[in-house]
């Protein structure tokens, strides 16, 4: 029988047989690692290959899950302080949908003092005192619009291009299409922080239809960011390692005779988990960041927080992950003794005003900027009406609100859309959901129109039959 050495270079089916004969020997395990991991490589992929050369390789949403106030963080409004607590007029209310207003509101000016930054002139209010630094970092969209007023529905839509669950998200897309440059990391991973976790769940993150491969994998806080992945105790590394190489064999034998797309997946499950018990605790390591970095972020090593999500997400991007989902908790200001805009939106703002600055900041300064998309926005936005509670608060709206955009090929410094003057409805410039969409995969190289999945007898595509390009807002 030839040696490992000799084995390691002959013919895939040679080295099967070397496999069979080697027994549990140290050879014979690293062999079988070797083929696994060649294995998982040879499996069929779908790629998608791109019409143009793509901006980006990377996108990391930071979303505020609930409905950020627009109108107290990013556009000031005279003419809601000229007519504070008058009833709105009755035609600019015509056709438009709310989800709790009884139609006895009456306009809400923001308290929070604005100021105009930078050379792009962009309005911010004293929420966001570490937003100034990117103003002309950042492409902002302040014609944005949507169709669902409900929060998980709204979710759903914003994520999948649609307000039911059973669709892929955006994550998914891109890791079917363009694959992943992580070995030993998922190419699609969610963060959370905030008291909960978003409405919708985990259809927010899912794969959908698509081969559940491609399914966001969520990081929890705390010691075991992944469930099931350390060994169980007693386990060794070699007895893993033969133990996952039998599963392996079986699971093949099982995709040869049933042909399961699914079966590959968990073998590739399987394989990734075992790789990520390397890679995992490198990766949650944040002792080998700098002072000024941790500083920089405001992240405090092993406590939960936003802060060491960004940080975080900025570390899955260099280490080649595709799509990073970080969500933050809670955005749902109605008014009331919990969801204030007195009390609690100021809370919330200082959570991730810091971070979401720090991580635009530091992908420049490592360049990675320029090849990663920072998306930063909400479901929907809140409404010019406030909501008669005991304390204040806005109502959910879909028709005018505010995200914004950095690196990627996005124009920074740019100022696009405006609501009127009331803010309840675009005046210039609107950007529908889907319009994103299709916008954020054309800077990643893919047409939207073209990267489809067909199921149950039709083409499916993440933005569906709708989105345009979005080219004012790219360079």
């Amino acid at each position: 029988m030839p040696n490992f050495s000799e084995t390691c270079s002959a013919p895939l089916e040679a080295r099967r047989q070397f496999l069979q004969g080697a027994g549990v020997s140290l050879g014979g395990m690293a062999l079988q690692q070797l083929l696994a991991r060649e294995s998982l490589a040879a499996t069929p992929q779908q790629t998608f290959q791109p019409q143009f050369k793509p901006r980006a390789k990377a996108v990391i949403f930071l979303f505020m899950a609930g409905g950020p106030s627009q109108l107290d963080m990013f556009t000031d409004k005279p003419m809601l302080r000229k007519h504070h607590g008058q009833a709105p007029p009755a035609e600019a209310l015509e056709g438009k949908r709310f989800a709790f207003l009884k139609g006895n509101e009456t306009l809400l000016a923001s308290q929070r003092k604005f100021g105009r930054y930078g050379e792009c002139g962009q309005e911010l209010s004293d929420l966001l005192p570490y937003h100034q630094q990117i103003v002309d970092e950042a492409c902002w969209l302040h014609g944005m619009q949507t169709d669902v007023f409900n929060h998980g529905p709204a979710k759903l839509f914003v994520n999948t291009g649609s307000p039911q669950p059973g669709r892929p998200s955006m994550g998914s897309w891109l890791t079917y299409g363009l694959g992943s440059e992580a070995d030993d990391l998922p190419g699609f991973v969610v963060l959370q922080a905030g008291p909960r976790g978003p409405r919708g769940g985990s259809a927010l993150w899912s794969s959908g239809f698509l081969p559940t491969t491609h399914q966001g994998v969520p990081f929890r806080n705390g010691p075991e960011p992944i469930l099931n992945l350390n060994s169980p105790p007693g386990l060794t590394q070699p007895a893993e390692a033969e133990f996952i190489g039998a599963l392996k064999d079986l699971n093949q034998q099982r995709l040869s005779a049933t042909g399961d797309a699914e079966i590959s997946t968990r073998i590739a499950a399987y394989e990734m988990a075992f790789r990520m018990q390397a890679s995992a605790p490198e990766l949650m390591d944040f002792s080998q960041e700098t002072e000024s970095t941790l500083a920089m972020y405001g992240a405090t090593p092993g406590k939960p927080s936003f802060a060491n999500s960004c940080l975080l997400a900025r570390r899955l991007v260099e280490r080649g992950v595709r799509f990073v989902q970080v969500y933050h908790t809670n955005w749902d200001h109605h008014g009331g003794p919990t969801e204030n805009l007195e009390t609690h939106l100021p809370q919330v703002c200082r959570e991730v005003d810091q971070p979401s600055v720090a991580l635009v900041q530091d992908l420049k300064q490592r360049g990675l900027l320029d090849e990663t998309i920072v998306v930063w926005g909400g479901e929907f936005g809140r409404t010019p009406m406030g909501e008669v509670r005991a304390t204040s608060g806005r109502d959910h709206h879909i028709d005018a609100y505010t995200m914004w955009l950095a690196g990627g090929g996005f124009r920074p410094g740019h100022i696009h859309g405006r609501s009127d003057e009331l803010g309840l409805a675009v005046e210039e410039q609107p950007l529908h959901v889907h319009d994103l969409q299709a916008t954020i995969l054309h800077q990643l190289g893919i047409n939207h129109e073209k990267l489809t999945y067909r199921f149950q007898g039709r083409d499916f595509r993440l933005t569906d039959v709708h989105g345009h390009i979005a080219h004012d807002i790219i360079t």
